[in-house]
């Protein structure tokens, strides 16, 4: 293992000059891979970017709620992330009365500022290598499930020893497919506040027309603030709580922009997929991306319509409809840019290479055939990841009455258990929490369209029927006719009367709801049925990826290695720039507000907007924010990004932040499988255009004030 860090070690330090654009690196090895970044222009030394023992940009970047982005950009610890990432709290917020999804909102102080509970925001306080600990006691003859059982105990006792106070986490995550292992100390925040938000005719313009393209015109961004005790810990959201004093903010930058200045994206990206193997990368171009895309345009094509036609269903699907459009459409650009590209060929053409290289030496026999044992098993097995794939989205994305139904199967079989634990009252205040939450964003005619519609599609495109439950392929329409019809958890007075007055006797009418049945039977059937063949494939596959990254780390020592995203801690960097990845079109590297007026269509739910901004328009006011005579609104740079990036800071060479991260061109989401630096551009909101709206919009200058800024 030692030798196999060297390596890595060795590849950043003499081969720097080629990973300027691909990867997304781990900030502790930040002096492997510094001196790359000098020569495309940053200004930092290494403990600026990432330091435990002094403040750093580390300090002002955060996870926001576990999925996204965010950086703090205040010392009274006010926060910048996507309109996207901060939507489902806006949605929570809005009602009819108060719509800030169509609004906006700008909190004119901190006594407005409206608190969210339910979010959290996770500082990363140290990021260290503990591959030689949590391989300890290990031998080349311990191998299998006790080789996992030694693993997973090391590790446990490690993550133990870190755990100094509640708000404190140490997790051990594997990197490199288990060759490596760092440990990550946290800390989370609790007590988020909304602060500002433009109205979504400015945060998604475009929509799901324009999401993944470029030009962009969108100003995707929201604000926050964190709030913590006396003593600036973590603390539960409480009116006594006062604005969380960060140990680093960034500045934000009013400097003119320019081709080629260098870029830095320090984030937490989410999962990527690089070393596929040939037979795994076509199962998903070829069959579970297309089936999946198929089934999203199903429901967006009820969805979508549904909301354009209603606000009251409009506010309650519109943080459902763009989580579902948001990978709908990335799927499709990605098996485009895959095709377009001839990834397959490339990666056979790489196996090739491979083989080869592993014959070279008797020391590197272990590697010869495991690309062979990779392609066979996934030909083999590639039924039960299908069904899976297909159950999760059917189930978790599909019909939301099966699992809202399936939140009672607990209640409905655990009766006298959870009285004997003393749980009982516990679950029944879950549930009646679950149930407004629930039927506060859900439509019933809807979603029984959205189940007459997917469900015979998951049926269809299921290989193996005997994987569904026995006879749900002949039952599933008059049984789900029943629920809609007289399903108690389909109706939120008859779940208050039940769970008001819960008692044993209770649990067999629950048990005997339909809703609760169908549910149970599909999840009991899956868990049953499909998920035991898939979890012996996966374990097979988990082994022998090891074994294949292994040797990719051990016999090309030149070839640029990164660890594949796993919503850790990164550092990608490179240029703003544009691309050419159509022939005869070349992209510029930024957008103005004329496109935003330019693709402006009243009669066009996705190209709409405020009086209040075509107002602004006209005046042509940029303030302190323009650049030669225009207002910038996004710009590409050739960082490598993926999911959970969005929020992303942006910065400059200096520190500075330049914009927010939040998407990638069409052409480049194939880049979680294959990058390509002569296509691949992550899309910003420029800084300067989110104070503009702020300032000249939001009419919240007392925010700006708050901040630093660079001329």
């Amino acid at each position: 293992m030692k030798k196999i860090v060297l390596l890595v070690a060795l590849l950043l330090t003499f081969n720097s000059g080629a990973f300027a654009v691909e990867g997304m690196w781990i900030p502790s090895l930040i002096e492997m891979f510094h001196s790359d970044m000098k020569t495309y222009g940053l200004k930092l030394s290494p403990e600026e970017v990432y330091s435990t023992n002094k403040s750093s940009l580390k300090d002002a970047i955060v996870q926001f709620n576990g999925g996204c982005t965010a950086e703090i950009v205040s010392e009274e610890g006010l926060l910048f992330t996507n309109h996207h990432c901060g939507f489902s709290a806006i949605q929570s917020h809005s009602s009819l009365k108060n719509d800030y999804l169509k609004n906006g909102f700008w909190a004119k102080n901190k006594a407005e500022e409206l608190a969210c509970p339910w979010l959290r925001v996770t500082f990363v306080k140290e990021i260290r290598d503990v591959t030689e600990a949590v391989f300890k006691g290990l031998t080349k003859d311990i191998v299998g499930a006790e080789r996992g059982k030694i693993i997973m105990q090391n590790i446990a006792k490690l993550e133990a020893a870190e755990q100094s106070d509640a708000s404190i986490s140490a997790k051990i995550k594997a990197f490199n497919l288990g060759n490596q292992f760092y440990m990550l100390i946290t800390q989370d925040y609790n007590d988020i506040r909304l602060v500002g938000a433009p109205p979504s005719a400015i945060g998604k313009y475009g929509g799901d027309t324009d999401n993944w393209v470029w030009p962009r015109h969108t100003g995707d961004f929201a604000i926050f603030r964190i709030y913590a005790d006396k003593d600036n810990k973590s603390a539960k959201h409480d009116e006594v709580n006062i604005p969380f004093k960060p140990a680093h903010f960034l500045p934000i930058s009013l400097k003119p922009k320019q081709e080629g200045d260098f870029t830095m994206v320090y984030g937490f990206p989410g999962s990527t997929d690089q070393h596929f193997a040939s037979e795994k990368l076509g199962f998903y171009m070829d069959v579970e991306r297309p089936a999946r895309i198929a089934m999203r345009q199903a429901s967006l094509d009820l969805i979508t319509p549904a909301m354009n036609n209603s606000d009251e269903i409009r506010i309650k699907y519109a943080s459902k409809q763009a989580r579902i459009a948001n990978a709908w459409k990335k799927w499709i650009g990605q098996i485009g840019g895959l095709k377009e590209l001839k990834a397959l060929d490339k990666k056979l053409a790489w196996e090739k290479e491979y083989r080869a290289k592993a014959s070279e030496k008797s020391d590197w026999t272990r590697y010869k055939n495991v690309l062979t044992e990779l392609n066979r098993i996934q030909k083999e097995n590639g039924i039960y990841e299908y069904a899976r794939s297909l159950f999760i989205e059917y189930f978790y994305v599909g019909p939301e009455m099966l699992r809202f139904a399936h939140e009672f199967k607990t209640l409905a079989n655990n009766y006298k258990e959870l009285e004997e634990k003393g749980k009982l009252k516990d679950e029944i205040k879950r549930l009646q929490g679950k149930a407004k939450g629930f039927f506060k964003n859900y439509d019933k005619n809807l979603d029984q369209q959205i189940f007459n519609k997917l469900t015979p599609m998951y049926i269809d495109f299921l290989d193996d029927k005997e994987l569904l439950p026995k006879g749900f392929a002949d039952s599933w329409q008059k049984n789900g006719d029943k629920i809609y019809s007289k399903s108690i958890l389909m109706n939120l007075s008859q779940i208050e009367t039940l769970l008001s007055k819960f008692t044993e006797k209770s649990c067999k009418k629950l048990q005997k709801d339909p809703a609760l049945m169908m549910a149970t039977e599909l999840y009991n059937g899956f868990v049953t049925q499909t998920n035991p063949s898939y979890s012996e494939f996966a374990q097979q596959e988990q082994a022998l990826m090891k074994i294949y990254v292994e040797g990719i780390l051990t016999m090309f020592p030149e070839k640029k290695t990164w660890a594949d995203a796993n919503s850790t801690m990164r550092i990608g960097y490179g240029k703003l720039e544009g691309s050419a990845p159509v022939d005869g079109m070349k992209y510029l590297h930024y957008s103005t507000i004329k496109g935003i007026m330019q693709k402006y269509d009243p009669e066009n739910p996705d190209f709409q907007l405020p009086a209040r901004f075509l107002e602004l328009y006209e005046k042509g006011d940029w303030g302190d924010y323009e650049q030669d005579g225009e207002l910038w609104v996004c710009f590409t740079a050739s960082n490598h990004t993926t999911g959970g990036n969005s929020g992303s800071p942006v910065i400059d060479a200096e520190g500075n932040l330049m914009g927010i991260n939040f998407d990638r061109s069409w052409e480049s989401t194939m880049s979680d499988f294959m990058f390509d630096e002569s296509r691949c551009r992550n899309i910003v909101v420029d800084a300067r255009y989110v104070l503009w709206v702020i300032d000249k919009y939001g009419d919240a200058g007392h925010l700006i004030k708050e901040m630093k800024l660079v001329k």
